[in-house]
């Protein structure tokens, strides 16, 4: 996984998290990677990973169960989604809004460019 050094580490691995909820790789009451499997993956310290996972724990996405692992929460898809409408709104639509008015855009302008990356992928 590569990195942005704009967000934090463990912020970007929630949005990875939630990106699998939101996809449906990973769904409700299923296990998710251990804090180990997941660092080596991504390859970062696991107390990085222990950061997303009570993170994500606050935000009622994943829970754990003591001396099974973490697991999928029942509403996650619901909570992924109002996390990361949060997050696009206050941080990437005004730099989006911006280029918009810099380059005389509107959002109808952006509607074929949104359709032709929809089918591009996600047919």
């Amino acid at each position: 996984m590569q990195f942005r050094e704009s967000q934090a580490i463990y912020l970007q691995i929630a949005d990875y998290v939630c990106e699998k909820i939101l996809l449906q790789e990973w769904k409700p009451e299923e296990r998710v990677p251990s804090v180990r499997e997941l660092a080596v993956q991504l390859e970062v310290n696991p107390n990085t990973v222990m950061r997303t996972f009570e993170f994500l724990q606050q935000q009622e996405i994943i829970y754990n169960q003591r001396g099974i692992g973490y697991f999928v929460s029942p509403g996650a898809l619901k909570q992924a989604i109002a996390y990361r409408k949060l997050e696009f709104t206050e941080k990437d639509l005004p730099q989006l809004f911006r280029n918009m008015y810099l380059l005389g855009m509107t959002p109808e302008d952006l509607k074929p460019w949104y359709e032709k990356y929809k089918q591009q992928h996600f047919a």
